[in-house]
């Protein structure tokens, strides 16, 4: 069934928790993820963390992930929900004009969305955070606010169909909420 469809959105350098955390309570709650990227191929995820000491984060390399949909290829209508996931990615694809085009469609229709970390990049260079509280990674709080949205340090924003987290650590208390939404939404179209 096509609406129980659910984005990973991905590139090089995606953190590897922050994807592969959504990754599996989706198929735990009975969604398909499908991981979309600027093309069909094998990509590099990264681990971060901010070791003891260290002002900034320390990156090694994670798993690899198959992307199953190039974003030129995305029709938006097919899928229930979308995640923006975090890790370096987000800086490079969000210029894309089809993650563009998609991002835009997933908040014009009110669908669930869940973004982490520097997932935050791709809607907000979309134009689509404009008076949305959420959350991020502190070193995007400039991204988020210089395009009008309202960063707040938390582990679960919830904004309307909008759910968020700072980083992976996160990931148990954001992900559920936005899981429930999109059963809700399941229900919603059965």
């Amino acid at each position: 069934m096509s609406q129980e469809k659910v984005l990973i959105i991905i590139g090089d350098a995606t953190e590897t928790l922050d994807t592969m955390y959504p990754y599996y309570r989706l198929i735990e709650s009975g969604f398909q993820p499908v991981v979309a990227a600027p093309e069909r191929r094998r990509y590099q995820m990264v681990l971060h963390e901010v070791k003891p000491g260290w002002t900034i984060t320390k990156e090694w390399e994670g798993y690899t992930l198959e992307a199953d949909v190039a974003f030129s290829a995305i029709d938006p209508a097919e899928y229930l929900g979308i995640l923006f996931s975090g890790g370096r990615a987000p800086e490079y694809i969000r210029y894309d004009e089809d993650l563009v085009r998609a991002t835009k469609h997933f908040f014009a229709e009110g669908k669930p969305i869940a973004s982490v970390c520097h997932g935050v990049e791709i809607p907000a260079y979309a134009d689509c955070v404009r008076g949305r509280k959420m959350a991020t990674v502190p070193k995007c709080k400039f991204d988020l606010e210089v395009c009008g949205g309202i960063f707040v340090d938390a582990p679960c924003v919830i904004d309307g169909n909008l759910v968020s987290g700072r980083t992976f650590h996160d990931n148990g208390h954001y992900i559920g909420p936005w899981i429930d939404l999109l059963e809700k939404a399941r229900e919603a179209v059965a």
